[in-house]
């Protein structure tokens, strides 16, 4: 798919079907993730696969609202980063992150990003720190998002590109 035709179609999949993700279109998101750009290729970044039921209703629960939807999902690739090796891993884990749902869409399979960075399960503690303790994830790494992935039972229209607000773009000044 040619990849204008690509971003024009990815929207955030929310609702799935219940179909396990091959084996081998694993390999391909986490190729995908391991091939994304890092500031001085320091690579800072580390991902999670989950698939267990149970871990992913668990995951689901990481927010008040807008994570529920991994309770539902056949997987979930969790992206954090070392952040002793960068001091800008939110902007290489999230390009890692964009990697991996550009490449689930290029797959035929939905996705939707879920922030875990500074935000909060309920007022006591932080979605990262909840995440941390279910998976287990040493301290010295920071949690950034969830996405979900799975086959698409939904249907999102694409983006319409005559409807851009292409007053954001401006030239040679602002």
């Amino acid at each position: 798919m040619p990849f204008y035709e690509l971003i024009k179609n990815r929207r955030s999949i929310r609702q799935y079907i219940d179909r396990k993700i091959e084996e081998e279109k694993i390999n391909r998101l986490t190729a995908a993730a391991l091939m994304s750009p890092s500031s001085k290729n320091s690579k800072p970044w580390e991902f999670i696969i989950v698939e267990n039921r149970d871990t992913l209703v668990k995951l689901s629960e990481s927010r008040n609202q807008g994570s529920q939807m991994l309770a539902r999902a056949p997987l979930a690739i969790v992206v954090l980063a070392d952040t002793a090796k960068s001091d800008v891993w939110p902007e290489d884990a999230s390009i890692a992150a964009l990697m991996i749902q550009l490449q689930a869409q290029d797959l035929g399979l939905g996705s939707c990003w879920v922030q875990i960075y500074q935000r909060w399960k309920d007022e006591t503690q932080s979605s990262e720190d909840f995440i941390r303790k279910v998976l287990e994830i040493p301290e010295k790494y920071a949690v950034l998002c969830v996405i979900s992935i799975g086959y698409s039972n939904e249907e999102r229209l694409p983006h319409e590109p005559e409807k851009l607000a292409n007053d954001k773009i401006h030239r040679e000044i602002f």
